[in-house]
């Protein structure tokens, strides 16, 4: 999964798209618009691992343990934090201003003088109690004071996040992190859809429309898809006249081709044919 602007570099430098599987707060009581984070394939992360693009990252084994002397540091320097906010919090509060003008003076110097008459007034018809003046507000304490509490987003920004990183599958694999493709059926998944991504394609899950992927020609936000892949694990595979009279139809109902692909283990190679009805087009 991944939260990172890497999703868009993903998709714009790599085409690879993925799954967005998370809920939009703006819109959370729908499920057709969504957002991180974004959930890949595994043969997009076959793909890219086998290409040099990234690497697997075991995020449950990174987080180690804090030391003291780590939670000590990470302690003091949020202290350091909270003290410079308040400091420009200080800093940048504007000082009252005070209307000196002659118009201000007049009507302040009225506004005195009807309080010195209405009190002389009352002294001379009772004779009243001043009442005692309130107390003034204590001084709050620094560090009673509200601050601002800055939670890093991306856990690798605390200082015991140590990466686990794997740069290839076998790594992966050795460490038991990472186990697909393990068969025939995984191994010729992730042919095909490396083979049909080299060539320029952007790739989608193709479940809908009864293939592996849909095979877009462009990025699917601008583009319907052209093709629905299904994989199979050889090329001498048997199929069934049914399935290939439904690959027509659905295709053409589509307006889509199916492409069979198959795959040879032994040379790693794939080939393809397409079905359409007879009136497509």
């Amino acid at each position: 999964m991944l939260y990172t602007p890497d999703i868009e570099t993903l998709r714009v430098a790599h085409r690879i798209c993925g799954t967005l599987s998370g809920t939009l707060p703006s819109v959370s009581q729908q499920n057709v618009f969504l957002g991180t984070p974004l959930t890949l394939l595994p043969e997009e992360v076959a793909a890219l691992v086998n290409t040099g693009i990234a690497c697997i990252v075991h995020d449950a084994q990174s987080h180690g343990t804090p030391t003291k002397h780590q939670l000590q540091r990470w302690a003091q320097v949020r202290k350091l934090i909270i003290e410079a906010e308040m400091r420009d919090r200080e800093a940048s509060v504007a000082p009252v201003k005070v209307d000196t003008s002659d118009k201000a003076q007049k009507k302040r110097l009225e506004r005195e003088a009807r309080k010195a008459a209405q009190a002389q007034q009352s002294e001379l018809s009772s004779v009243t109690v001043a009442e005692p003046e309130p107390a003034a507000p204590p001084a709050v304490a620094q560090q009673q004071q509200a601050y601002t509490v800055h939670v890093p987003g991306p856990s690798s920004e605390l200082p015991w996040y140590t990466a686990r990183i794997f740069h290839t599958i076998d790594e992966a694999r050795e460490a038991g992190v990472w186990t697909y493709p393990q068969d025939v059926k995984e191994r010729a998944e992730c042919a095909v859809f490396r083979d049909l991504w080299e060539k320029g394609n952007y790739l989608g899950p193709g479940i809908k429309f009864g293939g592996n992927y849909l095979v877009y020609p462009g990025d699917p936000l601008r583009f319907h898809s052209h093709f629905v892949a299904s994989v199979h694990q050889s090329r001498t595979a048997a199929i069934r006249p049914m399935d290939i009279v439904a690959f027509g139809r659905l295709g053409t109902a589509t307006k889509k081709v199916h492409l069979l692909c198959g795959y040879d283990d032994e040379s790693g190679t794939v080939s393809y044919h397409s079905i359409e009805w007879a009136s497509f087009g």
